[in-house]
């Protein structure tokens, strides 16, 4: 065998190049997202099913999300390298994309990217994307440090947030952001890190979770630190009922159990639903969960606060989750801001006279946010700038808006009392 190929294994079928079938899982999660419009977490199942080690869906999916990371700059590499521009859905394309991830970014050796790329190709134009990948190592091709936005996106955040903001979140998906962790007790002095607000630690990213100090005895859980910020707007429960809207996966769930609150959680798919119990198990943290839909479900009674993360577009999100950069469009936004609309002035009546609802998304859109609430007819509880970390203001309107930065998503919150 030629010392430049990549080697076949005896775990692999006759004849298979060593982590081919990683790459065909690549790609199937590349067109799950961008022909089909499906997030990437969800398309990981079916698209890595013949996969056995864990090493080989971990590498399939660092593939995938890095080709979402950086999709205009590779298809800008890609098109300078052809007389025709091939078609954005044609596979070659996405077989270029993959090979020049893994080349430029993974560190993959040149020789061993198009040797898995290759087979995916079988029956089709396999000289081009071999000619293609070729003239573009040749040539020394590179990646910019700073990836380029999707132009729908950069049009949508610039006349919303204008070209600063748009700067910062090309800055943010520069690279996947730190390890941000919420704590159980916000007193706790064995885990070590950066501190950037009370219960908070921040650590470098590629740690692995499940090995750091305290995580057996569910000391701590993951959540970026604008995940954080709402809760703490609601105060101290000191016992008194909160009920948690579209709980799943459950930060902030055990961020209200931890603050006193008898938290009633509720969240309508069983999926999700197994993973909140599995958190709230390993912190020894309590609520009540009821698997049901907002939209169909009432309370016994009327509580003393409520936290609303609605649904949304989860565009704020886009550093971790590159593909909805992809996947979000106007259509999308509309659709989830007039359920939120909907969500909001169903639950708001939940509440008893005296309460507060802290409504949230991790979204970018205005839409999703202070438009909702602009048209909700609800009183705004103004946030002060001692409740926020990290330096924030409040919007003149009392609520907040969080632009990302790296290692920051974007989020959008605000206190609200009926009238």
């Amino acid at each position: 065998m030629n010392k430049s190929e990549p080697k076949r294994t005896n775990s692999s079928p006759e004849g298979e190049i060593a982590g081919a079938r990683s790459r065909v899982a690549a790609l199937r999660l590349i067109d799950a997202v961008l022909r089909q419009g499906q997030r990437l977490d969800t398309s990981v199942i079916h698209a890595t099913r013949n996969l056995t080690l864990p090493e080989d869906r971990a590498l399939a999916i660092a593939i995938a999300t890095e080709v979402l990371r950086h999709l205009p700059d590779l298809d800008a590499l890609i098109d300078s390298a052809t007389e025709k521009q091939l078609p954005q859905d044609v596979k070659a394309r996405s077989v270029l994309r993959l090979a020049l991830t893994q080349a430029l970014i993974l560190g993959t050796p040149p020789h061993a990217a198009i040797a898995t790329a290759l087979p995916l190709v079988l029956g089709g134009p396999r000289r081009l994307v071999h000619g293609v990948f070729g003239t573009l190592i040749r040539r020394g091709a590179m990646l910019p440090e700073i990836p380029t936005l999707p132009a729908e996106v950069v049009t949508r955040w610039t006349k919303a947030w204008g070209p600063e903001a748009v700067a910062d979140a090309a800055r943010a998906i520069a690279a996947p952001p730190p390890l941000d962790l919420a704590l159980r007790d916000p007193n706790e002095t064995r885990l070590e890190g950066e501190e950037l607000a009370s219960g908070h630690r921040r650590l470098p990213r590629g740690l692995s979770v499940i090995a750091l100090p305290g995580y057996a005895e569910g000391r701590f859980w993951v959540q970026n630190i604008a995940a954080q910020i709402p809760v703490p707007l609601l105060g101290k429960g000191n016992g008194r009922t909160v009920l948690d809207l579209c709980a799943a996966p459950g930060g902030k769930t055990m961020q209200l159990a931890a603050a006193g609150w008898n938290v009633i959680a509720v969240e309508q798919h069983s999926g999700r639903i197994q993973r909140l119990r599995e958190n709230l198990s390993r912190t020894a943290l309590a609520a009540d969960i009821v698997e049901a839909d907002v939209m169909a479900w009432e309370p016994p009674a009327p509580v003393d606060a409520i936290m609303l993360d609605a649904p949304c577009t989860a565009t704020g999100i886009f550093a971790r989750h590159p593909d909805v950069l992809h996947r979000i469009g106007a259509k999308d936004i509309a659709s989830l801001s007039a359920l939120q609309g909907r969500m909001l002035a169903r639950a708001v009546r939940w509440l008893k006279p005296d309460g507060c609802l802290v409504y949230a998304t991790c979204s970018m859109e205005p839409e999703e946010g202070e438009e909702v609430i602009a048209a909700s007819g609800l009183t705004v509880d103004p946030v002060s700038a001692h409740e926020l970390p990290l330096g924030l203001v409040p919007a003149p309107e009392g609520w907040v808006r969080i632009l990302p930065k790296p290692g920051l998503d974007g989020f959008f919150m605000a206190r609200l009392k009926q009238k």
